[in-house]
Order: C-alpha cells, then structure tokens, then sequence
C-alpha cells in the first residue's frame, strides 16, 4: 500500500545490484496481492472480472508508471511522495501527500487486524464456533490490539526482523494461499461439485444499481503499492524497456490472482452468505470438508494469520520511515524525528500505535465486524485517494517545470501527451473511486447515515487539516543543523543549490564505485568457475 524512504547513501550503494525482471515482478505482486478483500468483490459474481480489469487499467497501470518516472527523476533525493509532489508543489501539497500515505496506513491497520482475529479464530476445528468467535467483538477488539502491539515491537528491534518476517509472510500468507484457492476450486468442479458462481451470468455489471458500484469502488485500493517499486527504476538494466515488462507481467499476474481467487470464493459460497471478514476462511475450509481434508483448515488460519503480521510489519516500519525523512528536514518537531539505538524512528511508532488504537477502539461502537471493517476501509480509501490524485498531478506539473531533468524512465518518449493520458487516467479514476467512496453500500449494515458521513466527512477534514495546522506552527529550530535532506530543486540559494551538486556528485561517484565492486566480484566469480571446471566439460 506506501512507499518506503532510502537515505541518498544507502540507495547508491545498492545501485550496482541490478534487479532481474522476473525478480521485479514478483516485489510487485507481493507488495499489493492481499486475499483479505477478496469476499467484497464476490458477491458480483462474473462482473468483478470487470471492476478488476477498469481498476487495473485506470488505477494500477498509471500508478505503477508515473511513480517509476518520478522515481527516476530522483534517485538520491529521499522524502517519497513529499519529494515527488512538494517538487512539483511546494512543501505544503507534499507534506500532506505523504502525510496522506502515513495516516491511511495507520487507519488501514485496524481493517487488516480484524482479518487477522478472523483468521486466528478459525484455528479451531468446530466451524460453527469458530464463526461466533469471530463474530466476537471483545474477542477481536483483545487480538488488535495485541497482534499490533506484538508488531510494533519486533519493528523496533530494526529491518532486519522485520525483512525476515516479510519474506517468510509474503509467501506462506499470501501467494501459496491464492494458488491453492485456485487449485481447489478447478478440482471442485472437476468432481462434480455444485457451483454457486453462475458462469453463464453478464460479464459487464448492472449499472443500474448504483450500491453495486459503490461498494466496487473499494476494488481501487486493491492495487495500491504498486508505487513502491518504482523506486528500483535505477537499479536495473535497461530500465526503459525492462520496467515497463515487469509491471505489465506484474501487474497480469495480480489480477488474475485477484480474477480467479475471488471465482473461487464465488463458486464454493452463495453470493447471499458471503460475509465480508470471514468468508476467506469459510470458503478454504467448505473446500477441505469436500475434499476430506478438514485438517488442514487450522494450518490455513495460521499461514493467513502469518501473512497478516507480516504485512503489518511492512507497513508499520515503512511509511512512517518516510514520516521521519520528512522530520529530519524540519519540517515536524524534534520529537518525531526521535530514533532508538537500531535507528527506528522510535516516537513517530507510538504516536501511530496510539491512534491505531483509539481507531480500534471505534470498533466497540459499530452495530457489526462487518461494518467497523468497511468504514475503516472506506476513510483509508479517501486519504490514499488524496495521495494519489497529487502524485499524478505532480508527474504532469514537472513536465513543464523541469523539462530538462534526466528521467532514465520516461512515459513517452517524445512530447506529453501521453503522460498527460496515462496521469490524466489516473487522475480521473481516482477521483471517481474518491466521490464514490462516501456514499454507504447497501449490502452491509454500517449503523445510521449520519454515524457513516460523520466518520468519513470527519475524517477526511481532520486529517488533511493536520499536515496544514503542523506546517503553520513550524520553527526554524525544527531542522536539524547536520541533516542529510537534499533540498529542492527550486530552492536557488547558494546552500541549497551547493548541496543539491554535492549529493549529485557524492551520488554518482558511490554508483561507480559499486558498480566497479560488482564487475570485479563478477569476474572473480568467472574466475573461479574456469578453475573449477573439469577439462572434459571445458
């Protein structure tokens, strides 16, 4: 879902490693495919092909290219979105981008949480239960809140705990799961098995029902992430022709696991019993109780469970990394740019912990799971949307106010239209998904309108007012005399413009000289291969 900050050092440093496409690829998928939003699109039956395939060709392909573009315009300059935007808009539209980015993330926790409770409460063997515990709420509120917690900590202990939990989830949790689902239901029909997906039902959605397309709306934020890879661009080979594959195969391969796992879901659970927190774990266990393998639906919870945390770890240490770059700049208080002996921005993860959980607490008043789970889904929607819609804005805006820059990653390769068509798609969708976004679906029981247009309209108000009131309140003692920011590229005063060529040379000099520590470790390993090398086979 965020785009994680890298110091201008440690990017260069990293440069000589050139990523594969394959390996690209599967970043991608890893970082946007989650099975737990699966149940919302299949009560379309047939028609969430479609709600797929429109979001993935308005929403994740124009994502995906303009942050690869943006990223390249900026390899050494550290700041994510606030860089991107705050270039092309000032300081103040790019606080709030990536303010956007760090608080949807804090709201998203909750929503993802409840999944987790869910998925725990499935470990049981007893399915009648297990629903009612998961129906639970001091059940699900308890679990939250300490799968959360239990996060933040391992987060404190540095990336390297959290890279090893990511790795391990990623998989376990999410890619293995998707394929089984598949798999399953392809043997499910194959053995005679009745389906409740009706195959012979309208590829293209009733437009008439508006409900159906508010509550498809959410399909948008499915694929967000996918920026995150773009701040790889430089690190492969031939980027212009490479890049472009890996996210068009990326992005293939995530909708066809989002196309055909929630075909699955359709085909072993009535569109009428679909719930949207538990179906996921229903339908792999009504696929083990058909196929006499009932004991594997506790192992299923766990790996869901799993891949859970791990995303919750990804996403705690990332975004609010790039809260902390923001700091260092001064451009938040010296609290927040506090960090503990590994170097993690250790007060910006108890602020975020702490309106995590006054967010979880909501969870007491909602009339269902299912409702505290999409109006919590709904409001994330409306601040990533935020994010997005300025990040457009801004690759188009630089167009013109820096024509001359080197974008290694270009959209088109003369002139601007299309970047004003794939940015402008993009641009658009998301402000449909955004408009659509406030309005309640039918389907679920969210409590009274008012309680909805209060959380979301409240939300949206308060939360975009925070970057502004910080901002406002700014002091000059707020930067740090030592900090490594690189300032912008339109602040023309001697420092500024003295710093911006220092980081560029620092840059291109720390390129090279991993570069050369590649070749040298390539040819030794040549070497080393030709030594080894029985005659025969020479």
């Amino acid at each position: 879902m965020a785009t994680t900050t890298t110091s201008p050092k440690k990017q260069a440093v990293k440069q000589a490693t050139k990523l594969g496409v394959f390996t690209l690829i599967m970043m991608n998928i890893v970082a946007v495919v989650s099975l737990r939003g699966l149940p919302a699109e299949a009560e379309y039956g047939m028609a969430s092909a479609f709600y797929y395939l429109f979001a993935a060709i308005v929403f994740l392909i124009p994502v995906s290219f303009v942050a690869a573009e943006l990223a390249a315009m900026f390899p050494y300059q550290q700041g994510g979105m606030f860089r991107w935007i705050g270039e092309a808009y000032g300081t103040k539209a790019g606080f709030i981008g990536i303010w956007m980015q760090w608080i949807q993330t804090t709201i998203w926790f909750p929503t993802v949480l409840t999944f987790c409770a869910v998925s725990l409460a499935f470990i049981g063997m007893d399915h009648v239960a297990d629903s009612h515990l998961a129906a639970n709420k001091l059940y699900t509120l308890i679990v939250m809140l300490v799968i959360y917690w239990l996060g933040t900590f391992i987060s404190l202990k540095g990336l390297k705990w959290v890279g090893k939990f990511a790795k391990i989830g990623g998989m376990v949790g999410t890619l293995i799961p998707a394929g089984l689902l598949v798999i399953f239901a392809i043997i499910y029909l194959c053995m005679g098995g009745h389906s409740n997906l009706d195959f012979h039902s309208s590829f293209i959605p009733n437009f008439s029902n508006f409900d159906n397309v508010v509550l498809a709306s959410s399909i948008f934020l499915f694929y967000a992430g996918m920026e995150m890879s773009g701040v790889h661009v430089r690190q492969m080979s031939n980027p212009t022709k490479n890049y472009p594959l890996a996210v068009i195969v990326g992005a293939i391969v995530t909708v066809c696991v989002f196309v055909f796992g929630t075909y699955a879901l359709a085909i072993i659970i009535p569109a009428k019993d679909i719930n949207l927190v538990q179906s996921l774990l229903v339908g792999f266990d009504n696929y083990f109780v058909f196929l006499h393998i009932r004991w594997l639906s506790p192992i299923m919870a766990i790996a869901l469970a799993f891949g859970v945390l791990a995303g919750v770890l990804t996403w705690i240490a990332g975004p609010s990394d790039g809260i902390l770059a923001v700091g260092k700049a001064g451009y938040l208080p010296p609290f927040w740019q506090k960090t503990n002996k590994n170097g993690v921005q250790r007060n910006i993860l108890w602020i975020q912990g702490a309106i995590a959980s006054c967010l979880t607490l909501l969870f007491a008043v909602m009339p269902s799971v299912q409702s505290f789970y999409q109006i919590l889904s709904q409001l994330t929607c409306l601040l990533y949307l935020i994010a997005y819609m300025l990040m457009f804005a801004s690759v188009i805006r630089l167009r013109y106010t820096m024509p001359d820059a080197k974008r290694p990653f270009r959209i088109g390769k003369h002139g601007n239209f299309l970047i004003w068509l794939v940015a402008g798609v993009g641009f658009l969708g998301s402000l449909l998904a955004f408009i659509l976004s406030f309005f309640p679906p039918a389907q679920i029981a969210t409590g009274s309108t008012g309680m909805w247009f209060g959380v979301l309209i409240g939300g949206c108000v308060i939360f975009v007012g925070m970057p502004l009131v910080i901002q406002a309140c700014r002091k000059p003692s707020w930067a740090q005399p030592n900090t490594d920011f690189v300032p912008f590229h339109w602040d023309k005063s001697p420092e500024a413009q003295a710093q911006l060529k220092a980081a560029a040379e620092q840059f291109a000099q720390e390129q090279a000289e991993s570069a050369a520590e590649a070749a040298a470790k390539a040819a030794a390993d040549k070497a080393k291969d030709d030594n080894t090398t029985p005659p025969a086979q020479k």
